[in-house]
């Protein structure tokens, strides 16, 4: 897939998580406030795996000074990375943004 189909497709997942994540709680404000600021324009990011290998993700959020994350199109979820002076390292949270974002 190329480079800007892959980013508009991560943004429209995003958009529709966005869409329907329910807003009924300050939690659930505060958290979907954190996101949009955090949020980040999509591009193409080398992430390191543990053992060494690395994969490329599209970046979703910047960094907020220690985690970072990443869309990874391998296993089509969402993953929480720390912060490295290598770059983003896959920590093994993956699952949905929201779900990922919030468990900082």
């Amino acid at each position: 897939m190329a480079a800007g189909a892959l980013a508009a497709e991560v943004t429209a997942r995003i958009d529709a998580e966005l869409a329907t994540h329910p807003c009924q709680t300050r939690a659930d404000r505060m958290l979907l406030e954190d996101f949009s600021r955090q949020r980040a324009r999509p591009r193409s990011v080398t992430v390191n795996i543990p053992g060494g290998a690395t994969r490329t993700g599209v970046l979703v959020t910047r960094s907020n000074g220690a985690y970072t994350l990443v869309y990874m199109p391998e296993i089509e979820l969402f993953s929480l990375c720390v912060d490295s002076i290598f770059g983003p390292v896959d920590i093994g949270v993956h699952g949905t943004a929201l779900a990922c974002f919030a468990s900082v």
